[in-house]
Formats: structure tokens, sequence, C-alpha cells
């Protein structure tokens, strides 16, 4: 039988629940456990999709089309835990699933539908979905805050999961906040015990406690928790803010005894964990040789989480090439209203991300022509591709009111137009090209030598496309398709020839990067910005042995 932990939130949002699960997953991984990962996430949404960045952060998209929440790209770049459908539920999902079946008639037998047992038995459900045979671990999060009224349905259906299961089978994790009152100069256990107290009440007794906090939590304070929380003293554990990366939350928590709490609590029979090449990776990130500025341009820049998964992917990148990548996040606006000289002046690289809607876009554009003209190493994703394709054919082709059908319906050159399939869709949720999706590289490209194969999958989410009556006027005046759908008709790589580095792409490769194993794009990507910011030190270098040979 697989064994299940469960991860729940108190006092405050945001105190990484997400990396919590995705280090234990980890660290259960390294010690030859096979691990699944899933979050019920509490609001009335299907799933993310429609949802604006501001309100729920990026939308991470899966191989099978799923879209779902952020904390899944976590879960994916800590673990090798295949991730689908079944990993990500909401409260919409799990009412919608009960209402189809009373709707059909036949599921629950002329009985009142009800939160308990009818809901519970669906989320219920869900997790059995995951414990198959040949899982040793499934880890769930809740989302949300222990309180709050969305989500007690799924606390009380991990409740009575024990119940189903065995408690013996079951450990329950609490991630809480140790709150610092600066004025009295001392930490705060009371909101803890308060929030501990509230899942108590519902009738979960938690069996750890990992206490978020920004100063280290002093031995009596350890045992002011554990005494009115009813948890082993060695089962509350510190985890302070890192100083360098998340990438060494796995650390900390083994250096607490958390993996070895978990293997024993669960009566689980594992090898000795290895962490030397998680550790000479933390090293790398930690002791970089160098160091490279990257601007990224995009619509969503108030909020980190809209871009978490491109902001990650450059880490990676920076990892891979022993660099510290620091990134500037520019608002495509300013740079519409200021220029792209006053802003991206100095950077060694410039990335413009996806995104939707009309904001922002003539600043990308203006950004992308800036990268061109000054041969600036330019990576553009999605909408960031699109963009690239608007701005040559202005530019270049002198097409000068070329534009996507998205930004201008009636544009006399539609150099990028709505998908033809999308063209009958009206429903906004899932109905975009979602997912995994074959690409066919070309020969002597930036993109095959990245790859070092003639084929790719990446994933997708997108309703407009290159339009291919133009593609043949783009490759005469230089560029180039060099990725596409294996049939040919849908261009998701251009490059630029005669430009130091110049690569744009439809999918979202920033979804299949590890801090293991950089994605091949974003590595090279920073590995061009490294040589112009070089280049840029020559040149500085010989002008100013020019100017004091002249004076």
């Amino acid at each position: 039988m697989a064994k299940h932990i469960f991860v729940t939130g108190g006092v405050a949002s945001s105190l990484g629940k997400g990396l919590t699960c995705a280090s234990i997953g980890m660290l259960l991984e390294q010690r030859g456990l096979r691990v699944r990962l899933q979050k019920f996430d509490p609001y009335i949404n299907v799933d993310p999709g429609t949802m604006s960045p501001y309100q729920h952060g990026e939308v991470y998209v899966l191989d099978d089309g799923a879209e779902t929440d952020l904390d899944l790209g976590h879960y994916e770049r800590f673990t090798q835990a295949p991730l689908t459908r079944d990993c990500n539920y909401t409260t919409g999902k799990i009412y919608l699933s009960v209402i189809q079946k009373e709707r059909e008639g036949r599921y629950y037998e002329g009985k009142t539908v009800q939160v308990i047992p009818h809901v519970t038995d669906e989320i219920k459900e869900a997790i059995h979905r995951l414990a198959s045979d040949d899982v040793d671990v499934v880890i769930t999060e809740i989302g949300g805050t222990v309180g709050d009224i969305e989500g007690l349905p799924f606390l009380e259906a991990i409740r009575q999961f024990a119940l189903d299961v065995g408690r013996e089978n079951c450990l329950y994790i609490h991630l809480t906040l140790v709150v610092y009152l600066k004025a009295a100069g001392e930490l705060k256990t009371k909101p803890t015990q308060h929030s501990v107290g509230a899942l108590r009440q519902i009738g979960i007794q938690p069996d750890v406690l990992i206490c978020r906090t920004e100063h280290p939590i002093s031995a009596e304070d350890k045992d002011k928790i554990a005494l009115f929380c009813n948890v082993e003293r060695k089962a509350v554990i510190e985890e302070r803010d890192k100083q360098f990366s998340i990438y060494e939350v796995p650390l900390s928590l083994v250096h607490h005894g958390l993996d070895e709490i978990l293997v024993k609590r669960l009566g689980l029979k594992t090898r000795p964990l290895d962490l030397d090449d998680w550790s000479a990776m933390v090293e790398r990130i930690k002791n970089p040789k160098q160091e490279v500025r990257i601007a990224v341009v995009g619509k969503y820049m108030k909020h980190r989480d809209a871009y978490k998964s491109v902001y990650e992917a450059l880490d990676h990148a920076g990892i891979a090439n022993r660099a510290r990548v620091l990134v500037e996040r520019v608002e495509a606006e300013e740079v519409g209203s200021r220029g792209a000289e006053a802003i991206l002046g100095g950077v060694d690289g410039i990335l413009v991300p996806g995104g939707f809607g009309m904001r922002g876009i003539e600043g990308k554009i203006e950004a992308i022509r800036f990268a061109r003209t000054h041969e600036i190493p330019y990576f553009g994703i999605c909408l960031g591709m699109q963009c690239a394709v608007v701005e040559f054919a202005r530019e270049v082709l002198g097409l000068e009111d070329a534009n996507s059908t998205e930004f201008d319906p009636a544009t006399d050159h539609p150099v990028i137009w709505l998908m033809e399939e999308q063209q009958s869709v009206r429903q906004r949720g899932g109905t975009m090209r979602l997912g995994s999706w074959p690409c066919d590289l070309a020969p002597e490209s930036l993109a095959r030598a990245a790859y070092g194969t003639d084929q790719i999958a990446e994933r997708h989410r997108h309703r407009y496309e290159f339009n291919n009556a133009y593609r043949r006027a783009f490759e005469e005046n230089g560029l180039v398709a060099t990725g596409t759908s294996p049939d040919g008709t849908i261009v998701e790589i251009v490059e630029l020839l005669d430009h130091p580095w110049f690569v744009a792409v439809q999918f979202h490769p920033e979804f299949k990067s590890k801090p293991t194993r950089a994605h091949p794009l974003f590595r090279e990507f920073v590995a061009a910005a490294l040589r112009q910011r070089e280049a840029s030190r020559t040149v500085a270098s010989i002008e100013l042995e020019a100017e004091v040979g002249a004076s």
C-alpha cells in the first residue's frame, strides 16, 4: 500500500507549501522511493487557465495539456515524478465531476447529494488515483490556509482518508509562520498554536510542524510549540528564508532531520540518502565564476510569479554556465514610452515572454527591434516570437501595418493569425492549443545545435500562429523557420540569420527546465549573452586605451 503525506498551511499564505512538497519528494526519491505529487486548490475555477496572471501567477502546462497551478512547476523541477491532470484539482473541478455524476442519475442512487459524503468521497477518489501499485509515497498539498471556509471539504477529506487506509499509512505536515515582532524584538508562537488548534478542531493532529521564520527559533520556543501543539520536539522543524536559492531548501530539511522522521514514522524501507549532485549544484549557485544581465520585457512584471518558470529557467541556465544571472524585470509599456535605449542599454541579453492582449505590445516590439539592430542576443517565447515576426515584417519587409489579428483583426498584413482549429472556439477554458507537440528541427540551425537532435517535443499554450502565406518573404530576407510541426504547417521556431543569437519559439521551453538539467535553449541563450558581455568589455577596453593614448 502506498503511504500518504498531507501538507497543510497556516497563519499566512505564500509560505512555500509547494516548495516544501517538492523538496520532500526529491529527498524521498533520492532514497530510492517512487513518489507522486498533487495539489488541491480551493477556488471555484475548474483550473487556472482563465485567470489573470495577477490573480494566481503563471499557468503551468503539463504534457497532457492540463493547465495547472504553478506549484506543479516546483514539483517537476525538483523531482522525476510524472505529472498529469490528476495531479491538480480545484473545488470547481471536484464539484463539476459530482454534478455531472448527479445529472447522469446512476451514481448516487437517488440520494440527496451532499458535501459529506459525496464531495469528500470525490476528493478521496482523486487521492487514490495516484496511489497505484508502482508508487511508494503520494504527497498531497492542500492549497490555502487552515481557517479558510473554502478549504474545509479538502481538510475533512484528508481526515477521513486516514480512517480509510489506516493512520499508520498517513502523515500530516503543517507549514506555519512563526511571527517576528520587530517592536518587541522577539518571535511569537501564538499564531502557530492557534493554527494548529484550528486544524485539531477539524480532527487532524499534525505529526510534523515546519516553521517558516526570518530569525532563529530558540530551544525554549521550540519546546513551547511542541507542548502546546502536541507535536514531538524533534518534529518541530525550523525553516528560515534562504540566502542564495530555493534549491537550498532540501538541504536545510535534511539538516533538521525531516527525511529521517518521515521514513521512520511511515515505516519506509529506503536506501541511504545521496545528495552529492544536488549539493554540488547548490555550490555552483553560491560560487558563480561570472555574471550576466538579462532583461525580461513583459506585461505582468508587478507579479513575480507571473513568469515564475522563466526566471527559474534563467537561473538553471546560469548554473549550467557557472554564472549568476541578474534579471532586470522591464515593463513593456515603459519601453514604449521611454524608448529602448534608455531602458535596455547595457544589457547582455533580451527575453520577451508570453502573454495575452494588446497592452504593452508596442513596447515589446520596440525591445525586439533594439535587440535585432544592436545585435544583442534575443530569446522570444510564445508572444515573444509573434512580436518578433511583426517587428521584422514592419521594419525589414516594409509592411508598415503588419500585425497579429489578435491585436488588429482588420490589418492588411496578418503575419500572425488565429489558428484554423481555433476559429470556431467560443469557450475560453481549456480550449487553446495545449500540451506537448512534436517539432522537427532544421540542420545547421541554432536550435538543432542546442538540442543535439532532429526532433523535439515541447509544451504549448496559444491560439495564434505564424501565417505561412508570408513565410517565403521572411526567409528570403533572413528570418528563417528552423522548427516546424512534422507536417511542416506550423512554424514553431524562427531564427535570424547574420545575428549573434536570435531565436524565437512558439512553445514554452521554460516548463521543461530543471536546476540539474537546464533547458538547451535557455542554456545557449545565456551562453550567448555571456559572449556579448565579454565582447562589450573588450570593445570598452580598446576604446579606453585609445582615449588614454590620444591624451
